[in-house]
């Protein structure tokens, strides 16, 4: 897969499945700039939880983790960390 630009997303990886459609939110979000999907691990653990996770803070942004079975997906969002904060709560913590 090469890589290329899909609005706000640069894919370099492939996708799990179910993660283009946070993607496609987290893109709609005014206070990020850039969305980049990283590697893609598999656990050995079992099922585990389903969805987005905010990670950790990054300099120019924030880490999140999308995890889809024994898949986990790292994606890398460059923003303005304070409004993304609260754009992120809104959106996946109190839908």
């Amino acid at each position: 897969m090469g890589k290329h630009r899909k609005g706000k997303v640069k894919i370099e990886h492939h996708l799990l499945e179910g993660l283009e459609e946070y993607l496609k939110k987290l893109s709609s979000f005014s206070s990020v700039k850039s969305i980049i999907p990283g590697r893609i691990v598999r656990q050995n653990k079992g099922i585990g939880s389903k969805g987005l996770f905010l990670k950790y803070e990054t300099p120019t942004g924030y880490k999140l983790l999308y995890k889809n079975g024994t898949s986990v997906q790292e994606i890398f969002v460059v923003c303005d960390r304070e409004k993304f904060l609260e754009e992120f709560k809104a959106t996946f913590l109190n839908p």
